[in-house]
């Protein structure tokens, strides 16, 4: 791929997060005056997981271009009205009416990242040499609780070449007290001092 097709892919990434995001803000407003706001993330998350990947036919009908919206919509009423709360129901018609369906799972994951900020929970990313002990963890949480003033939901993810200690992210912030990142600033803080020492011999013997 080249510079330019990257760069469009990434601006159309972007682009895509969003109108997911718009979409989700519309769903969660809608859902809160419901008191829904935890069943249509539910909902959306199954559709978006567990249905799609039980039938990927399903997932590639409703995001076609090629299907008519009006089979969609017949298709959407008869599989999921009952099945679902009406506004879910009322999201993915619209979603139709505006040719998104193709942007459900975007959706769905904008719709979790918006429930846990307004839930007052961050999802927090820690990667480790090794796992965690309970008591580990645990105390991270608690860390992030005081550091943050939110509750955090840790995805763990073990990384062998970290060498020991952990990775800590939360959204832009990066809590980095690996091994391997501890070696590379020494060995580049020695690599800088060699240069200078170099650099100081030259001028001395110039003079």
């Amino acid at each position: 791929m080249s510079n330019e097709q990257a760069r469009h892919a990434t601006v159309l990434d972007d682009a895509t997060r969003h109108v997911a995001r718009v979409y989700a803000e519309a769903l969660y407003n809608a859902a809160d005056k419901n008191g829904q706001m935890r069943e249509v993330l539910e909902e959306l998350e199954e559709l978006a997981g567990d249905v799609f990947r039980l039938d990927p036919r399903l997932e590639v009908f409703l995001s076609s271009p090629a299907v008519a919206r009006e089979r969609k919509d017949q298709a959407l009423r008869k599989g999921f009205q009952g099945r679902v709360t009406p506004t879910t129901l009322h999201f993915l018609l619209v979603l139709n009416r505006h040719d998104r369906l193709d942007m459900l799972r975007a959706v769905a994951l904008s719709y979790r990242e918006l429930y846990d900020e307004r839930s007052g929970r961050m999802k927090v990313q820690v990667r480790s040499a090794v796992p965690l002990t309970e008591d580990q963890a645990e105390r991270l949480r608690q860390q992030l609780r005081d550091s943050f003033q939110r509750e955090p939901i840790m995805e763990t993810k073990v990384d062998p070449d970290l060498l020991g200690g952990l990775v800590v992210r939360v959204e832009d912030w990066v809590y980095d007290a690996s091994v391997r990142t501890r070696l590379e600033k020494m060995r580049n803080q020695l690599i800088e001092r060699s240069s200078h020492e170099v650099q100081s011999f030259r001028n001395r013997f110039s003079d």
